[in-house]
């Protein structure tokens, strides 16, 4: 089972329901693979992975890598440098604040209040460099454009429109608008698990809230979406549940197991 963290069982103040922790080593005790599948960098996934009790492989950045819990790299497929500075041209023209990732470091041009909210909700350090372009190194896992919910929604359609077929562009929160290779999202990463572990497709799992999990659920035997989610998600689920701190976790395990 592929699942999601942030707005599926982690809420967006970064609070786990015990009722929701509970219901989840229901599943995993029942022999259920369990699969964090976050958009999450490798070093903001790890801790909540943890206190979750997972500790195979983390599907992270969006599907662009999946890490082992000691920091293993099991699949890298980051956007090339080219075309994540069209990404980066695209914010700056538009004044909007951007980042990137090298070697789990979070990579930003400006110091900006944008950075602070990202990096305190990921849990991770700032770092500023004086150019993205030099400082970013042949591939980035990802790229995240942080802005308001409404400018992102504003954005989403021409974002997708000027790098289709050649990046995967959704939002992961409302303020989130998360940059990945074609060749990477959630879908394809759990896929491969899947494939490697011997689980057939029909018999996944797939559970989140956001456009970066619309593949995942679409994909999967069984997509589950959380209520309130965005259409396109809510279209490609077979279920929903509610989301963190409702009984949506506990809704899934007697799904399940019943």
């Amino acid at each position: 089972m592929g699942l999601d963290l942030d707005g599926t069982i982690l809420d967006f103040k970064l609070h786990l329901d015990p009722r929701d922790v509970d219901a989840l080593h229901r599943i995993i005790d029942a022999g259920v693979t369990v699969v964090a599948c976050t958009g999450r960098p490798f070093p903001g996934a790890v801790p909540w992975a943890q206190r979750l009790g997972l500790h195979g492989p983390i599907i992270c950045y969006q599907g662009a890598q999946i890490r082992t819990t000691d920091g293993g790299v099991v699949l890298d497929q980051g956007v090339h440098h080219e075309v994540a500075m069209e990404v980066i041209r695209f914010a700056r023209e538009r004044d909007l604040h951007v980042q990137a990732y090298r070697d789990d470091r979070l990579i930003v041009e400006r110091d900006r209040p944008e950075a602070h909210e990202y990096a305190n909700h990921a849990g991770m350090e700032i770092n500023v460099v004086g150019d993205l372009d030099a400082a970013m190194g042949p591939t980035t896992p990802k790229l995240v454009i942080v802005s308001t919910g409404e400018k992102l929604e504003e954005l989403l359609p021409e974002a997708r429109n000027r790098w289709e077929g050649r990046l995967n562009v959704a939002t992961s929160v409302p303020t989130y608008l998360e940059f990945t290779t074609i060749e990477s999202d959630k879908a394809r990463a759990l896929a491969f698990l899947c494939e490697r572990l011997g689980v057939p497709r029909e018999e996944a799992v797939a559970v989140g809230d956001g456009r970066n999990d619309t593949s995942m659920i679409a994909w999967a035997g069984l997509g589950i979406a959380v209520e309130g989610s965005a259409p396109e998600v809510i279209t490609a689920a077979d279920r929903t549940i509610p989301g963190p701190g409702h009984g949506g976790i506990k809704q899934l395990a007697d799904m399940l197991l019943r």
